[in-house]
């Protein structure tokens, strides 16, 4: 019985490290596409992992920081240009 808790612990370990990579990199990405999608996905990725205990806490920060910085990037361009769309030149 403690074997099956504990392999189930450490199952849960994994996947909540996995969900705090995916956050960084979804938070990554959504800097510089796909911001309104990418963003609330790596902050709510990020949230899980935390709650979860994962062993990769500073990279669930950094998901979870990153993904509020999509949105704060979205945010600006809604304000700014009026659309969610952004390119570089004319």
């Amino acid at each position: 019985m403690q074997l099956a808790m504990r392999v189930r612990a450490d199952e849960r370990r994994k996947d909540a490290d996995g969900m705090a990579v995916a956050a960084f990199v979804l938070g990554l990405v959504g800097l510089l596409v796909m911001n309104i999608l990418l963003g609330p996905t790596a902050v709510v990725l990020a949230a899980l992992a935390l709650r979860h205990g994962t062993g990769r806490r500073g990279r669930a920060l950094l998901g979870l920081a990153l993904g509020i910085a999509d949105l704060v990037v979205l945010a600006v361009l809604v304000t700014v240009n009026g659309s969610v769309v952004w390119g570089f030149g004319t």
